[in-house]
């Protein structure tokens, strides 16, 4: 769909808003059908049933049953407001991603009709630079503290956090971007001025403060098993990749590294322990080489930006006492204990090495700090 910049009229956003309600998404043909013909115009055939009949299979069910102007109204009331392919803040280069999923024959990534947005933030904003840290709803402690850390990492590099506001990962995830100051944007799967799960009101409320909650469902709209399986294909396509802290073998998250994958973006895992069923997900992904494993955010940054302008650190060991030492002196000081003590004579059996050379590197040891002396013989110094 061509997107304009300018101001759509009440008439035709009352258009778009039946759109958005008379179809159950993805709605492919209906979607189509609304490229070609304008939005009027298809709101007009599709309320008389002058539509092909894909269009008819997508919007029978609903289109004697809906009306624009309430849905427009019951928004405004609600501090929503309606974005569509014609406003400038819509994502239009990010649902170009789903338009060409649908072009290929992936009917299921169709583009959202129009997204009802609440806060200040566009979508067209969200899209410029954004990851998707999503996970598990039972997610451990471990899961929390890791999303946490990338969420506020993230944030504080100026990317904005995407997740779904849900239990787990999605709302340490959220937490993180909110303490660091930065921006955040949960995608629901009901209207946006539900607060769902019920316990994450205040923290959607932050989210709609700070940043941005949206939905390609309409006011009223209640939340359903297959509508957060759908939205994960907008969590996807409206990022730059995506990363799963914490999924088990079928999961919710699975489905939105999946959808991530077949977009063409990267996928992201965080590993957990090997015995942890949470992790099992991560792991595979991992194995399966459908996903980059990643650490921290620095990972992060390094896969989902431009190429040459974000570089991972490398990562050096921790420095040693001893790593400044020669090889012969290392090896006299590996052969030594913290409590057993040896004599010359039995270095020199132990290293190989001869008597004057063990005794040199004694002394040197010895002033060093890195060994001590006494009647019984020499032990190592703890570092």
């Amino acid at each position: 769909m061509s997107v304009s910049a300018g101001a759509v009229s009440h008439e035709r956003l009352c258009a778009w808003a039946y759109l958005s309600a008379v179809v159950e998404p993805p709605a492919p043909a209906s979607y189509g059908f609304v490229a070609v013909h304008g939005a009027e115009i298809a709101a007009d055939r599709i309320r008389s049933g002058n539509v092909p009949g894909a269009v008819v299979n997508e919007t029978a069910a609903r289109r004697e049953h809906v009306c624009g102007a309430e849905l427009l109204e019951r928004a405004h009331r609600s501090g929503i407001r309606l974005v569509t392919p014609e406003h400038g803040e819509w994502p239009g280069s990010r649902s170009a991603f789903l338009e060409g999923a649908t072009e290929v024959g992936l009917s299921g990534l169709a583009a959202p009709m129009a997204l009802w947005c609440r806060g200040n933030v566009s979508p067209e904003a969200v899209s410029r630079s954004a990851v998707a840290v999503v996970g598990a709803r039972a997610a451990t402690g471990y899961g929390e503290s890791c999303a946490a850390e990338l969420g506020y990492e993230l944030a504080r590099s100026g990317t904005t956090v995407v997740s779904g506001a849900a239990y787990g990962i999605d709302g340490a995830a959220h937490r993180g971007a909110l303490a660091a100051g930065g921006a955040t944007a949960a995608i629901l799967a009901c209207g946006p001025e539900l607060d769902y799960p019920a316990g994450h009101a205040r923290l959607i409320a932050r989210i709609a403060e700070n940043g941005l909650v949206c939905s390609e469902y309409p006011p009223g709209t209640p939340p359903r098993k297959h509508r957060f399986l759908v939205r994960n294909r907008l969590i996807a396509a409206v990022t730059d990749g995506t990363v799963v802290v914490e999924a088990g073998l079928r999961s919710g998250a699975g489905n939105t590294a999946t959808t991530t994958d077949t977009l063409g973006l990267p996928v992201m895992a965080v590993p957990g322990p090997v015995t942890s069923a949470n992790s099992s997900g991560c792991h595979e992904l991992i194995r399966s080489g459908k996903a980059v494993l990643v650490t921290g955010a620095p990972d992060v940054l390094e896969l989902v930006s431009d190429i040459g302008t974000a570089r991972a650190p490398e990562r050096e060991p921790t420095p040693r006492p001893t790593d400044e030492l020669d090889e012969v002196s290392k090896r006299v000081h590996d052969s030594l204990s913290p409590t057993r003590r040896r004599t010359v004579e039995q270095l020199v059996h132990e290293t190989g090495i001869t008597r004057k050379s063990v005794v040199t590197c004694l002394s040197a040891l010895e002033i060093s700090g890195f060994v001590r002396c006494d009647d019984r013989g020499w032990t190592r110094c703890d570092q």
